[in-house]
């Protein structure tokens, strides 16, 4: 095929696939106004593939609520409609994107790939609130998981969707400490709030759980700026470590693995997102029994529930370069229409003020999935499972990633009970 013709299918696909999502979230003829959703994510730069993968969660999340009428009102059935906002992975253009998101009217946002945007938009649509009573909004997090969010820096506008990383932390343990040939370790992560705060509790739980494991290498790197992980990985294959643990994303990740798989690195990883978004690609075979994932939810979840559920995905979805779903965003989409519904039955105004006050009482299930939001500190408490890499046709193994032939086999399942952490709010609540 020419590159000509090859360029004029691309085009051609790729208008095919806007076109698609477009129509998708046109509001139905029979139904209301929208409600439209401000989706304020990393659209380019080196981490657009994030945004974008969660653009297509959000998507397919209000498709299916849409494709059942919509959300209920007494005045009539309306759909929900994402819009986006590109913050290019920065706070300040975070911040610029709430501005056009407010001059646009829209009061329910939404937010994940970096903590230190959602601190800012915390604090930001706190003192927006505060200022114009009469147009308050309401901040949904699906994925930004320092810790601090939900404790010292709670606020009754922010509802978090994602298990944070001390949750995190927690449950990779309950698989490392059951490691006994591991010795030593290496805890690398990126330099800003959230990854500082994987190292730090990762830290604090070694000592705590596993003090016989020597931590020899423990530092932070730029995020989303380097280009040549080699530097970091020969470092990490030259300290002796026999694992690394860190809560990289993005290209920080694959980057990372791909640099220590090309030094001959034979430890194992334990992460926070080596399921997807390229690394299990890019470890290849060298990642198979090592490279360790925790997350709310796998695709090889052994349930005919979870197996559907990924594979209504897969049909809205079939590149296998979009595959990466996130169930807590589903759970939040359905969270919100719940809440919505059960203002308006209530005869309440549908505003952030009131929306707010039935998210708090949220409890959701989804494809064999049940979790509740927790209102003392506005943490949704869910399943988290970890799982290990492994070759697509192995037993557990199902569904593999990204096209990769890789996939992850589910080891752990922790309960939201289990998973379940206290928290150090103190929630200062409006009136």
């Amino acid at each position: 095929m020419s590159s000509l013709r090859r360029r004029s299918l691309a085009a051609l696909l790729l208008g095919g696939l806007v076109t698609t999502l477009a129509t998708a979230q046109a509001p139905a003829p029979a139904m209301g106004a929208p409600i439209r959703i401000a989706m304020i994510e990393g659209l380019s730069g080196p981490i657009a593939n994030t945004g974008e993968a969660v653009f297509r969660n959000l998507v397919w999340a209000t498709e299916r609520v849409n494709a059942r009428g919509g959300v209920k009102l007494p005045g009539g059935h309306r759909p929900l409609v994402i819009e986006r906002f590109d913050s290019k992975g920065q706070a300040e253009e975070a911040l610029s994107s709430l501005r056009a998101a407010t001059d646009r009217g829209i009061t329910l946002i939404t937010q994940g790939n970096s903590s230190a945007a959602a601190s800012a938009l915390i604090e930001a649509i706190a003192k927006h609130n505060e200022r114009e009573p009469a147009r308050q909004m309401l901040f949904l997090n699906y994925s930004a998981v320092d810790p601090v969010l939900t404790n010292e820096k709670c606020n009754y506008w922010h509802f978090r969707f994602d298990a944070h990383a001390d949750m995190r932390v927690s449950a990779l343990m309950s698989v490392l400490r059951e490691d006994k040939a591991l010795k030593s370790i290496y805890l690398i992560g990126q330099d800003y709030s959230f990854g500082q705060a994987v190292l730090r509790e990762a830290r604090t739980q070694l000592a705590t759980q596993r003090p016989d494991v020597t931590i020899v290498g423990d530092e932070l790197h730029p995020m989303a700026r380097v280009k040549d992980f080699l530097p970091y990985a020969s470092k990490i294959k030259a300290s002796g470590a026999q694992a690394v643990l860190t809560g990289n994303w993005g290209n920080d990740l694959t980057l990372l693995v791909k640099a220590a798989r090309e030094v001959g690195f034979e430890g194992s990883f334990y992460t926070f997102y080596g399921n997807a978004l390229g690394a299990p690609a890019a470890m290849g075979e060298a990642g198979i029994g090592k490279v360790i994932a925790v997350a709310d939810w796998f695709p090889n979840v052994p349930t005919p529930e979870s197996e559907a559920f990924y594979q209504s995905f897969r049909q809205r979805f079939p590149n296998p370069a979009d595959d990466y779903v996130h169930m807590r965003m589903q759970l939040m989409i359905e969270s919100l229409a719940q809440a919505i519904e059960r203002a308006g039955a209530a005869g309440a105004e549908i505003n952030a003020a009131n929306i707010a006050a039935q998210l708090e009482k949220a409890e959701v299930t989804l494809a064999g999935q049940t979790a509740r939001m927790r209102a003392s500190d506005h943490q949704f408490q869910q399943r988290l499972a970890v799982a290990v890499m492994d070759r697509q046709g192995a037993p557990g193994v199902k569904f593999d990633v990204e096209g990769s032939g890789y996939g992850f086999r589910v080891i752990r399942n922790l309960t939201p009970q289990q998973a379940e952490q206290p928290h150090r709010c103190n929630m200062i609540r409006p009136g």
